[in-house]
């Protein structure tokens, strides 16, 4: 007896909107909400969802006084929902940009580090080549930004991974690692003391990551390694632009990746301490879905990004090998 070959989602009679309805119904948390969004009446939406269960045999979502919520089933299917909608809406925006001539639209998100150093560097190289490609950027943290890209409101990712996130689903292109600076005013008297170490600045006034945060436990973690309790004297935060306004007014020493720090001495906004810190950050990377296959305008800015981290990463390796003064890094 041959089996049927048929996929089981032709032989059911799957229909789009019960993937859309089982999103908006995640995503709103009521039937009837969730109804509206999809332009139909509350019996219609209850009846594809009904259908939907009766034809995958189980329970999507349990009934309660305030809404719904999706059981164990319900999260799965909504998540393969939301990748089959992902990839329809992808089709018919690149059919829709290739019958203008152009590559379409990617979206990309990074980590501030990357942000600054290598990501505008790489879209003008692609603008440069491609001006008819649209580009959106976000800034954010590596979880904030690798949810959106399960979502399939990112197409690419640089940050970093960690345990949690499952390796099988994403595909991961190392690119660097992350040294540490610490960053003053320009003027901060400690500017011109010879050869600090970490004790000269335990008594500090510091700015700090939030406690819990990978950078915290690490430049902790460096004072221990050197007999020395970490800094009590301490603002935490991650709002750049609050830590480097407060810098202008204050002595405090602030803790920030390296291409952060270059980025405001640089700019003579602020200043690097010749404080030699034995802390870094792990590596961050590409990260893009390993169940998408690249758009155009993707694949066109993921070589870009290779091009210019080849070319960024390399040389601010090579530079490293001297630890920069602080008037090399500051601008009159």
């Amino acid at each position: 007896m041959l089996l049927n070959s048929t996929p089981w989602y032709i032989r059911s009679r799957l229909k789009t909107r019960q993937l859309m309805l089982v999103v908006a119904l995640v995503e709103e948390g009521n039937i009837h909400r969730a109804a509206a969004v999809l332009h139909m009446t509350q019996p219609a939406a209850s009846k594809l969802l009904r259908e939907l269960e009766e034809t995958l045999g189980v329970t999507l979502f349990e009934r309660e006084p305030r809404g719904m919520r999706a059981t164990l089933y319900g999260e799965a299917i909504v998540r393969h929902a939301r990748a089959v909608l992902g990839s329809l809406d992808q089709a018919q925006e690149e059919l829709v940009a290739l019958k203008t001539g152009r590559l379409g639209h990617v979206a990309i998100g990074a980590i501030t580090s990357p942000g600054v150093r290598l990501l505008p560097a790489a879209v003008a190289s692609v603008k440069r080549q491609h001006a008819d490609i649209r580009i959106s950027v976000e800034i954010d943290t590596s979880n904030v930004l690798l949810e959106r890209l399960a979502q399939d409101k990112l197409d690419i990712v640089i940050g970093r991974l960690s345990v949690e996130h499952d390796k099988l689903r994403l595909r991961y292109e190392p690119l660097t690692g992350e040294p540490v600076r610490a960053l003053v005013r320009a003027g901060h008297p400690l500017l011109n003391a010879p050869a600090l170490t970490l004790a000269d600045v335990q008594p500090c006034e510091w700015l700090v990551p939030p406690a819990g945060s990978v950078l915290r436990h690490r430049f902790e973690l460096m004072f221990q390694r050197a007999s020395l309790p970490p800094p009590s004297n301490v603002v935490e935060t991650a709002a750049i632009l609050f830590i480097t306004r407060l810098l202008e007014q204050s002595d405090m020493i602030a803790v920030l990746a390296e291409d952060v720090a270059l980025y405001y001495a640089q700019h003579g906004m602020a200043a690097v301490l010749p404080l030699p810190m034995e802390c870094q950050m792990d590596d961050f990377g590409i990260v893009t879905r390993a169940d998408r296959l690249f758009a155009p305008a993707t694949s066109v800015m993921v070589d870009a990004l290779r091009a210019t981290a080849a070319d960024v990463y390399e040389s601010a390796s090579r530079s490293r090998l001297v630890f920069p003064s602080a008037s090399a890094v500051t601008m009159a």
